[in-house]
């Protein structure tokens, strides 16, 4: 939508499509959605066109947050058994765990 609220459009059409991220650049948008039976991230184009998995686990990825300089995606993935941070690449691959804690760990967010 527009500042004023006004000219809305619905970018997704997946199923609990949620926790939208805007790349810095303002091209991409990562969210997070159920559409494939369990949440997965994927990115689009910022008009909704053109969506892609990023992540691929039987786990819960969720609530990515893109990096200052676009090139790393952090989200929450309970795929090693416990809410975990994770670090990927934008293009989703090489995912890191970056906490290893016992404690539920969420919501990352970059410091610029």
């Amino acid at each position: 939508m527009d500042p004023e609220g006004t000219d809305r459009a619905n970018l997704s059409t997946g199923l609990y499509d949620d926790s939208p991220s805007w790349s810095p650049d303002g091209r991409k948008i990562t969210f997070r959605t159920l559409r494939d039976g369990n949440f997965e991230i994927y990115m689009m184009d910022a008009d909704g066109s053109n969506p892609i998995r990023l992540t691929d686990d039987p786990a819960s990825d969720g609530l990515p947050a893109w990096s200052p300089d676009g090139t790393k995606i952090a989200f929450q993935s309970d795929r090693d058994g416990n809410f975990e941070i994770y670090v990927m690449d934008a293009d989703g691959s090489r995912p890191v765990n970056l906490t290893k804690d016992p404690a539920r760990d969420a919501a990352p967010a970059w410091k610029p």
